[in-house]
């Protein structure tokens, strides 16, 4: 792919999806810049990622197709402002920011400005990233598609209702802390009970790998899948039974609901 990719802000998710993006193949290192608050951190990652980074937004929006907005969401307006000017109808801006609109971004740039929002996530760095992907009101179809299919490079990528993405970013954006607390919790527990943490780990992690792999690439529910596992009278059964008993569904829709909460927020 030829077209020039910039993403203004280059802190840990924009980094993910470079090096994702790079390791794929499917955008050259040449092709990409990134835009720092300072000479200092363009040189950090310059060294880091190996590509162009520069200090001007200004120049990176010139200077490429494609602009990724991925500061925080409390920057995005100051940025936005500074860039207006040089955002024309040929480039394509992409917020990855959590909680900012599309019409948010399209009242301060230029009227027939180009914009879809996404929320990544950072297994992108390992080609197993999953993004959820809603156009603005003058995005084109050619848009949208572009942006899933650049994101399915690394990982997977589905389009969405943008009144949805605020779940999204609490199921998949803030998925993977929750994952690794209860890979981590489960082999806690195991390191409680007598076994080496480190292979109680191993153990925690290969399940879930495993296990998502199943459901995956499964035709049956996960509902199906617990109860191939737990069978009446095994020790599974208790397990699952013990959860249902501590309320595990209102627990994780709690979770679920209090992120999505707070990724709306994050706009306001």
């Amino acid at each position: 792919m030829n077209k020039k990719i910039g993403f203004i802000g280059c802190g840990k998710m924009a980094s993910a999806i470079i090096g994702g993006v790079t390791a794929s193949g499917f955008v050259s290192k040449e092709n990409i810049t990134a835009a720092e608050i300072s000479q200092e951190k363009a040189d950090e990652k310059n060294n880091e990622l190996g590509i162009k980074v520069v200090t001007d937004n200004n120049e990176l929006v010139k200077l490429s197709d494609i602009i990724f907005l991925s500061t925080t969401p409390n920057y995005i307006e100051c940025v936005l402002e500074g860039i207006k000017e040089s955002v024309t109808p040929n480039k394509l801006i992409v917020s990855i920011a959590a909680g900012v609109t599309t019409k948010f971004i399209e009242t301060i740039l230029p009227s027939n400005s180009r914009v879809v929002r996404v929320m990544p996530n950072t297994p992108a760095l390992v080609l197993e990233g999953m993004s959820g992907v809603a156009g603005g009101k003058n995005a084109s179809r050619e848009d949208t598609d572009f942006v899933v299919e650049f994101l399915s490079k690394i990982g997977k990528a589905i389009e969405v209702e943008e009144n949805q993405i605020d779940i999204v970013t609490a199921i998949s954006g803030s998925g993977p802390a929750f994952y690794y607390k209860v890979i981590n919790e489960i082999a806690r527990a195991g390191e409680k009970l007598g076994l080496e943490y480190q292979k109680s780990l191993i153990l925690s992690i290969q399940t879930a790998i495993g296990s998502a792999k199943m459901l995956l690439n499964s035709d049956k529910t996960a509902e199906d899948l617990i109860a191939g596992v737990a069978t009446k009278g095994g020790c599974t059964r208790v397990g699952v039974d013990y959860l249902d008993e501590i309320g595990s569904a209102d627990m994780f829709f709690n979770l679920i609901e209090k992120t999505a909460q707070k990724a709306n927020q994050l706009g306001k």
